[in-house]
């Protein structure tokens, strides 16, 4: 484990370099020169921001959590923990941040597709996104968030990042966090929810405006399905709870 976090600091420190030097055309917008200091301040200073994220990482972090609505992980059920895994990032513990066999999968599944139906991602790369980064689509941003994840798996262990990724994500019908979707969904504290609440709401995140049950009942409980059947692959519950799952009514807070 010592062996792969210090490569992971090592891959680090290349892309850190990588990125602030403007090692390519396509990276140029995120160097700086005297001249862009003086010219455009605004810009500037958006350079020097990155910079701190990357420097100061924790305290970046802080600033950006809602302390309020935070619910920690033992308060969250495990079933729910494991659905999230399974559908958004089944090697979740096997990488550092961001996940090659990932990446390489879903471009062939894109490609094959002849569209975008996969990212790619890892949960450690949507929370940095979640956090800290915009919705634009180029090397240069794709680049600063795989330096930011590998930074986060730097500092942070993966039951502190899984929980901040719980306590961040979007799950529709304006919930951000898993306190505010078990609440919008079912009424009740996210310790109380059932496997088949817990499969329901690890499925939101993929599209939440597709499968949201106030949108879609059939829809969400399609998607509810698919996620059950991911958690009996990768051994989390087994077909019979699965199918017990399935089978439970869905009491909905609307």
């Amino acid at each position: 484990m010592r062996t792969g976090r210090f490569l992971a600091f090592l891959l680090l420190l290349f892309l850190a370099a990588f990125w602030w030097a403007g090692g390519s055309s396509i990276v140029k917008p995120y160097s700086l020169s005297v001249e862009k200091v003086l010219a455009v301040g605004h810009d500037a200073t958006g350079a020097w921001d990155r910079l701190y994220r990357l420097v100061a990482l924790k305290s970046a972090v802080e600033a950006r959590l809602d302390k309020k609505r935070y619910v920690k992980l033992a308060d969250i059920p495990l079933p729910l923990q494991q659905a999230v895994i399974a559908v958004e990032d089944s090697r979740y513990y096997r990488h550092f941040g961001f996940d090659i066999e990932g990446i390489l999968r879903a471009a062939l599944v894109n490609l094959q597709a002849g569209e975008v139906r996969e990212g790619g991602s890892t949960i450690t790369q949507q929370l940095v996104k979640n956090l800290f980064l915009s919705q634009e689509q180029s090397v240069g941003r794709k680049l600063e968030e795989i330096i930011l994840a590998v930074d986060m798996e730097l500092h942070y262990s993966k039951e502190e990042i899984l929980e901040m990724y719980l306590n961040t994500i979007y799950f529709g019908a304006g919930a951000y966090g898993i306190q505010d979707a078990a609440r919008v969904y079912f009424g009740k504290e996210p310790a109380n929810l059932n496997l088949a609440e817990c499969a329901l709401l690890a499925g939101l995140p993929n599209a939440p405006s597709v499968y949201s049950p106030y949108e879609n009942l059939t829809a969400a409980k399609q998607r509810q399905a698919v996620v059950l059947a991911v958690m009996v692959k990768q051994g989390y519950i087994g077909p019979n709870q699965a199918e017990e799952a399935k089978r439970q009514p869905l009491r909905l807070v609307r």
